[in-house]
């Protein structure tokens, strides 16, 4: 049986201002409207004899990818880390989640969520043969043929054939300097790691208890404390706190001996700044890709994206040129990559900026920040149809609710009410209440908050359909 796991972590510093914490870089819309984490969960599903998916994410973000992906169900088993510990406890993690519900000798194929991956049947080729190594007891990384001195990518070299396509890995290089880049370019017995691998859940158990049991135990001892809330298995903190962090390369596939690689001949770009991004999407004749209300004049090799407002580049070239609500970027393509360094400068100045952006998914609907002072807060906050907030109460500010759109159901204490287009409700401090869609539109009201704290932590939930109570 072989079992997808999407890894679906980082924060994606280097895709700022479109990836923050609160909306990482696999929730970015890059073709066709769709999520780098849709296109990798829709490459995953398309494979022969896959029945079940699992992905594993940040407990925050659970809820997003059940809505991304259509929701949770016997073909969709999301796991919920409480905080990242890097990909070597990920995977050991979805390893024995695996090996309880499909035994040993399950095949897991891991793919990480923020990949680009084409076309489908040389990705669905490379798999295959992949799965026949694994079944044959081997820890299969994918090998991507470079195409330039990269330095921001691991490599794999080559050894000797083992049949159907597939190589002993002689070693490791870790993001090497240019010039060992250019070397090894040169050799023609490297590929790029890919950071995908597949292997049976018992090869991977048996490297980890050789090379890292300390990830081995902590990932035991964090299964055994899993909790299914929502249809998702949430992991407690304090066992999950006892793992080391360090990813799979490190921990196992480095160490082994029974280690193959497989080269593929799909076109693959780990999507790790605005640069790999753009050289990831059909440019025009000059070399440009504009998306959303973006205009290209007499410019080249610029990559442009609008989230909203009109953006008009001319005479441009080797150009990244972001726009968000509150936050612009223009970089020079080769200086993508410090533009972690960016955030890291916002983080320290506590500037919101860094994490957050004006407008917030939730399993609900969204909210957007129209204003803000430490004492008042704007709101546009809109519900799907039939969905509804929890049953809430803040300790610290009083608000105002102007239905824009829709009829808002209202409760406010031991009062249930609906508040129709035009009119408005307000909520006492401390009293509890909840705001409800019972309609089949969209419900869109203006939130005043007053107070002398308006942070987002100031809730004390009671109910919620979504499980975040407590």
């Amino acid at each position: 049986m072989l079992v997808p796991v999407i890894l679906c972590g980082g924060a994606g510093t280097r895709l700022w201002p479109a990836s923050r914490a609160s909306m990482p870089k696999p929730f970015i819309k890059v073709r066709d409207s769709k999520s780098l984490l849709r296109l990798a969960h829709e490459r995953v599903s398309a494979l022969d004899g896959v029945t079940q998916v699992v992905a594993i994410t940040n407990v925050e973000y659970g809820l997003r990818i059940a809505e991304e992906l259509g929701g949770i169900g016997a073909q969709l088993q999301l796991l919920l880390e409480p905080f990242g510990r890097n990909t070597a406890p990920a995977v050991a993690i979805a390893a024995l989640w695996v090996e309880r519900q499909h035994g040993p000798d399950a095949t897991l194929l891991v793919v990480p969520a923020d990949h680009v991956v084409e076309p489908q049947s040389e990705f669905a080729a490379a798999v295959a043969a992949a799965h026949e190594q694994a079944k044959a007891g081997k820890l299969v990384v994918f090998g991507v043929h470079p195409t330039r001195p990269e330095t921001g990518y691991g490599y794999v070299k080559q050894g000797a054939a083992l049949g159907a396509g597939a190589f002993v890995v002689e070693r490791f290089v870790e993001k090497p300097p240019l010039k060992e880049a250019e070397r090894m370019l040169a050799d023609g017995c490297y590929t790029w790691n890919s950071g995908m691998f597949c292997f049976k859940v018992a090869a991977l158990r048996a490297a980890l208890e050789r090379h890292a049991p300390d990830v081995l135990k902590g990932a035991q001892d964090a299964v055994a404390s899993g909790v299914t809330r929502a249809g998702m298995v949430e992991f407690l903190a304090s066992a999950f706190g006892a793992l080391p962090e360090i990813s799979i390369d490190y921990a196992v596939m480095e160490r082994a001996t029974n280690v193959a690689m497989v080269p593929c001949r799909f076109a693959w770009s780990d999507i790790g700044s605005w640069k790999s991004l753009a050289d990831a999407l059909p440019a025009d004749a000059n070399g440009n890709y504009a998306e959303g209300k973006a205009m290209v004049v007499d410019s080249h090799n610029t990559y442009v994206r609008s989230g909203g407002r009109l953006v008009a580049a001319i005479g441009l070239k080797d150009l990244v040129v972001v726009e968000t609500p509150d936050a612009v970027l223009v970089a020079h393509k080769d200086a993508s990559q410090q533009v972690k360094d960016v955030v890291a400068r916002l983080k320290t100045d506590g500037d919101p900026v860094a994490t957050e952006h004006l407008t917030v998914e939730r399993p609900w609907g969204s909210f957007t920040v129209l204003a803000a002072t430490d004492s008042f807060k704007l709101k546009r906050i809109e519900v799907k149809p039939h969905r509804r907030l929890s049953l809430q109460m803040h300790q610290r500010r009083s608000e105002h609710w102007v239905v824009i759109e829709g009829t808002a159901r209202v409760t406010i204490g031991e009062h249930l009410f609906d508040v129709p287009t035009g009119e408005s409700t307000y909520v006492p401090v401390r009293t509890r209440h909840r705001l409800e869609n019972a309609g089949d539109t969209p419900l869109v009201i203006v939130e005043v908050q007053c107070g002398d704290y308006v942070g987002e932590d100031d809730i004390v939930r009671f109910a919620d359909d979504f499980g975040r109570v407590g």
